[in-house]
């Protein structure tokens, strides 16, 4: 699925707990991790989640429902892009767009994340 069908949705949907099972859904309908990806960790997440590079293509892993969903937007919103064109990219302001209520701990995982991509 693309980022820009996933703002969509999440777009669609005011119910905060309903935008939640969305984003969950989101992350359980990942692509897999091709064998040729680079995985690194991502420190600061309130789980354990990894973000995989191939190329210019964008993968990820997690052990909570709630942040693979989170890892699932972020690497779509990326997907394909060079890291020049990550950097130039305002992903937290795109992603607060999404208007997802998160606590203080999943956000502070979203800023790793962002973080980790803007330094590729």
């Amino acid at each position: 699925m693309t980022y820009t069908e996933m703002k969509r949705i999440l777009l669609m949907i005011d119910n905060p707990v309903e935008k939640l099972e969305a984003v969950m859904d989101f992350g359980a309908n990942m692509p897999a991790v091709p064998e040729t990806a680079h995985c690194n960790e991502i420190l600061g997440c309130s789980s354990y989640a990894e973000i995989c590079i191939d190329g210019n293509r964008f993968y990820g892993r997690a052990d909570s429902g709630l942040v693979r969903g989170i890892v699932a937007i972020i690497t779509a919103m990326v997907d394909g892009k060079t890291p020049e064109e990550i950097k130039n990219m305002d992903l937290i302001t795109e992603f607060n767009s999404l208007n997802i209520n998160l606590g203080t701990g999943r956000l502070g995982g979203v800023n790793s994340m962002i973080r980790f991509l803007k330094n590729l």
